[in-house]
C-alpha cells in the first residue's frame, strides 16, 4: 500500500469545524479514487459511494430539485441499504464530471454541514459549460498528483528519518556521504523512468521489471488518448491529440518553447492553443511561462505567449521516447533528450511543490530553465544532467540582470559560494 501526502491533508479536512464539501481535482489514475475510499472507510461510521461513471443512473439522483432534503431522499430510493447519520457519514461523489447537475447541488450540501462530501474527477475543467451553476465560495478545492519523489522514496523504503537526514546536508550545505549521495542519485534515476502513476510504482517495487513498468505506462498514455477521443469536442479531438503526441519532439530541441509548427506545418495559436489548454484542463501538461524580466512578482511578469510545455509525469514521457529509453537514462546515455527529461523532471516536482513555473528567454542568446521564488528572492535554476556544472547563462543573468541568487541541479554533490550554489538533482524536492 503506497503512503501519500494527501492522506493527512483529507484529515485535516475532516477536523475542521465549518468545513464546505471538498473537491479533489487530478489527472486520471493518479490515486484519487483509491486514496478518497480509504480514507472515507477509516475515518467514518457511514459511507455512501456514488460513482457517475460506473454508474450513470445515479445522475437520476441530482435531476429534480437540488436541496438536501431532496436529494437525501432520492440517495436513499436509489441505492440500497444505505445509511445517512448526520454527523457520522461522508458522501463521495466520484468522477463528478459525468453530473453537471451534482457539482452544482455542492453548493446546497455545504450550506446544509449534516453530511461531509468529497467530490472527485479527472476532467473537471473540460465540461465546466454543461454546469447550470459553480458554487463558487461554496467548496474547498484540493489538487491530488502522482507520486511525487519523497512518496516515491517511502514506497522503496527509505525512512523518514533517512530523508531527514539527507535534508540537514541541503540546509547547512555540506557535502553529501558518497555512498548516501550515489544511492540517491540511483533512486532519482528510477523515479524519472517509473514517474508516479500509483499503478506503475507499485509494479516497480514488487517486481523491478522496467518491461512491465512501461506496459503500464503505455496504457495509461493509451486512456489519455481514450479520453481525448471521448471528451473533447469533436473539433479538438484531432488537434488535442497531435498536440500531446508532439510534447517529446518538443522537448528534444536546444530552443524548447511551444512551437505550433511542430504539431502541424503553419500551425498556429489560434488553430491549436484550445487544443493545448484541454490537455491542461485534463490535468496531463503544465505551462511554464516566459518572463520579460528574471524578476519579482513572476506573475507580473509573465508572457502568456511565450511558453514550455512539460509533462506531469516524467515516466508517462520517457514512455513516449524511443524504445531503450529506460536504460539509456538508468545509464546516464540520453543523447538529444537529457535536458528535456532533467527539466521536466524538475518542473514536475516544482509543480508538486505547489509552485507555477516560469523560466527566462532573452533574444535567443541567454535562457534559464526556471526562475522560482525562493526565500524570498527571484531565484534562477538550472538544470544539468551530468556533473559538468559551468554555465554562460548563470554568470549573465546574476552580473546583467541582477538576479540575487542561483541554483544548478545536475549529478554533482553540494557545493557552491553564497550567490550560486550546486546541489544534487534530488535536492530539488527541498526547494519549497
Amino acid at each position: 500500500m503506497l503512503r501519500r501526502k494527501i492522506e493527512k491533508e483529507l484529515i485535516e479536512w475532516k477536523n475542521k469545524e465549518n468545513k464546505m464539501c471538498l473537491v479533489v481535482k487530478g489527472a486520471r489514475q493518479v490515486g484519487k479514487t483509491y486514496i478518497i475510499d480509504k480514507f472515507a472507510k477509516e475515518n467514518y461510521k457511514n459511507y455512501v459511494y456514488i460513482n457517475f461513471d460506473e454508474m450513470p443512473s445515479y445522475k437520476d439522483i441530482f435531476e429534480g430539485n437540488l436541496d438536501p432534503e431532496t436529494i437525501i431522499k432520492q440517495i436513499t430510493v436509489n441505492i440500497p441499504n444505505v445509511s445517512l447519520v448526520p454527523n457520522e457519514t461522508i458522501i463521495f461523489l466520484d468522477e463528478i464530471q459525468n453530473c453537471p447537475r451534482a457539482r452544482t447541488a455542492l453548493k446546497f450540501l455545504s450550506i446544509d454541514k449534516r453530511f461531509d462530501v468529497i467530490a472527485s474527477g479527472s476532467l473537471l475543467g473540460i465540461n465546466y459549460k454543461e454546469v447550470p451553476s459553480f458554487p463558487v465560495g461554496y467548496v474547498e478545492n484540493l489538487e491530488m498528483y502522482s507520486l511525487d519523489f519523497e512518496e516515491f522514496l517511502w514506497a522503496n523504503g527509505t525512512s523518514e528519518q533517512a530523508i531527514g537526514y539527507i535534508k540537514e546536508y541541503f540546509e547547512k550545505n555540506e557535502e553529501v556521504p558518497k555512498a548516501m549521495h550515489d544511492r540517491m542519485m540511483e533512486l532519482f534515476r528510477e523515479y524519472i523512468v517509473v514517474g508516479g502513476m500509483p499503478r506503475v510504482v507499485s509494479e516497480f517495487v514488487e517486481t523491478h521489471n522496467f518491461v512491465n513498468v512501461l506496459k503500464i505506462q503505455k496504457d495509461i498514455v493509451d486512456n489519455y488518448l481514450d479520453d481525448i477521443a471521448k471528451y473533447a469536442d469533436v473539433a479538438e479531438k484531432t488537434k488535442a491529440r497531435e498536440c500531446f503526441l508532439s510534447i517529446p519532439k518538443q522537448l528534444s530541441k536546444d530552443y524548447k518553447k511551444f512551437q505550433y509548427s511542430l504539431v502541424e506545418p503553419k500551425g498556429t495559436s489560434r488553430k491549436f492553443g484550445g487544443s493545448l489548454m484541454w490537455l491542461y484542463d485534463a490535468g496531463i501538461i503544465n505551462y511554464c511561462y516566459n518572463l520579460k524580466a528574471p524578476e519579482l512578482p513572476l506573475e507580473g511578469n509573465s508572457l502568456n505567449n511565450q511558453f514550455k510545455i512539460y509533462m506531469n509525469d516524467t515516466g508517462l514521457l520517457v514512455s513516449m521516447l524511443e524504445e531503450g529509453s529506460q536504460k539509456d537514462i538508468i545509464d546516464g546515455n540520453l543523447g538529444i533528450y537529457k535536458g528535456a527529461i532533467f527539466e521536466n523532471i524538475i518542473a514536475e516536482i516544482f509543480t508538486k511543490l505547489g509552485k507555477k513555473l516560469y523560466y527566462f528567454e532573452y533574444r535567443n542568446r541567454l535562457e534559464m530553465d526556471f526562475i522560482i521564488r525562493y526565500k524570498g528572492k527571484a531565484t534562477a535554476i538550472e538544470v544539468k544532467s551530468a556533473e559538468n556544472t559551468k554555465s554562460k547563462s548563470m554568470t549573465n543573468i546574476i552580473q546583467i540582470w541582477k538576479v540575487e541568487q542561483g541554483i544548478k541541479l545536475s549529478a554533482k554533490n553540494i557545493s557552491g559560494n553564497e550567490v550560486v550554489r550546486n546541489y544534487p538533482l534530488y535536492m530539488a524536492m527541498f526547494l519549497s
